[in-house]
């Protein structure tokens, strides 16, 4: 069910004050971006822009440590590990 916060006036410049407790419920402080998207029904529904993009990139990588066969911490510090040699033994190769 929708809720209505509180309500804000738009200024002649284009410009609304968003209220503490909207601030607070999408997670969003001084400096932050703030993410507008338009829903097919016509409303717009704002985010936190970096929220926003932690779940994207989330929902895109998930199961894909499952696929790589990584099952606890300790898998994943190995493959970070093997990552940082790989990258060290790279920095260190003779030129071609």
């Amino acid at each position: 069910m929708d809720a209505v916060l509180e309500m804000s006036t738009l200024s002649s410049k284009g410009q609304i004050t968003i209220p503490a407790s909207v601030r607070r419920a999408i997670g969003v402080q001084a400096g932050d971006k703030i993410l507008f998207v338009r829903r097919d029904d016509g409303s717009v529904s704002l985010f936190n822009q970096n929220m926003m993009a932690m779940r994207v990139a989330m929902d895109a990588f998930e199961g894909a440590a499952q696929e790589a066969g990584l099952e606890s911490e300790e898998d994943i510090t190995k493959l970070v590990r093997e990552a940082r040699a790989d990258m060290f033994a790279a920095e260190t190769r003779a030129p071609e």
